[in-house]
């Protein structure tokens, strides 16, 4: 089985208003209401896949409620840990431009908390779980290593996605594969990166950390994967781009799933690879065909030899 946590799930509400008056009254030309989260968006895709997945995280209140019910409609399995406060609504409000109104997501009971750590108690050795995402305030600043610490002491396999610190601390408990963007890895070590060669050194950096794979995404130049076998370039095919909420959730799901049915890796990347390029060319997230489709326009190049023999290059 492949978990997915979305610690700060939400209701996305989208509105359009195509002639929009601040300090007026304004009426909506159209709404939509969609189940947001990263962790969520990974299961969507997993579930697309044909992946066994299943939805956990903090959800409360009728948001909460519609969250479970968006998800049930789609076949998508979920066990939340039930909360006293309500799950947030972000609101997306489509005019001119786009503007974008997060909430900050509910306050989360100590013992809450521990329900969704008790959960972890019964994966094992055959399961993967996948952490995506910010957490709500309430938590403490080291969630993510408390769920990376049950997860490892129960013999799974995890996957994280999320940024700085929060990233950092969980390194050392050798996570299947890390996936920051080129901005996020260049926030992560607190430098700029000029050029490519750049990106390899502190690519590799994950790697001399604990991450058993990284892969590095840089919009239009495509995506660097880092392995201990050798760093390979894969090049998406040419779109238009229409959507780039979902892209990174979707090749999460893509590398995770392909990886845990094959233990291929430069498969899994191609997989990765396709399933965020058909999110992005898309109006909401990837459908298969679309995926399979893309997977066979995908170049993939190995650009560099054994990592840890050339860790100190630079």
């Amino acid at each position: 089985m492949i978990y997915t946590i979305t610690l700060n799930p939400s209701i996305d509400y989208v509105v359009q208003v195509n002639q929009l008056n601040l300090g007026e009254l304004n009426k909506m030309d159209n709404e939509m209401m969609f189940a947001g989260g990263k962790g969520i968006n990974v299961s969507r895709v997993l579930h697309e896949l044909a992946y066994d997945t299943t939805a956990l995280g903090f959800l409360g209140g009728f948001t909460g409620d519609f969250i479970v019910e968006a998800l049930r409609e789609k076949s998508i399995q979920t066990k939340f840990t039930p909360i006293q406060g309500a799950t947030r609504i972000n609101i997306k409000l489509k005019a001119d431009s786009e503007t974008e109104v997060n909430g900050r997501g509910p306050g989360i009971l100590p013992a809450e908390a521990d329900s969704l750590l008790h959960q972890l108690e019964h994966v094992t050795n055959h399961d993967t779980v996948i952490i995506s995402g910010s957490t709500p305030p309430s938590l403490p600043n080291d969630f993510h290593k408390q769920l990376a610490d049950q997860i490892a002491a129960n013999g799974a396999s995890f996957v994280i996605d999320t940024t700085g610190e929060a990233l950092k601390s969980v390194l050392g408990y050798r996570p299947l594969v890390v996936k920051p963007n080129k901005e996020e890895l260049a926030e992560l070590f607190g430098v700029t990166l000029r050029h490519q060669d750049d990106v390899i050194y502190y690519g590799k950096q994950l790697l001399d950390l604990g991450a058993r794979h990284a892969i590095v995404s840089m919009a239009g130049e495509g995506a660097l994967l880092f392995t201990e076998e050798g760093i390979y370039h894969g090049q998406t095919p040419r779109g238009q781009v229409k959507n780039s909420v979902g892209a990174g959730d979707s090749m999460i799901a893509g590398f995770t799933g392909k990886f845990k049915e094959t233990a291929d890796v430069t498969e899994a990347f191609r997989m990765s690879l396709a399933a965020g390029s058909a999110t992005a060319f898309a109006d909401d997230l990837a459908k298969a065909e679309d995926i399979f489709q893309l997977q066979e326009k995908i170049a993939i190049t190995r650009i560099s030899g054994k990592v840890k023999e050339e860790n100190h290059e630079h």
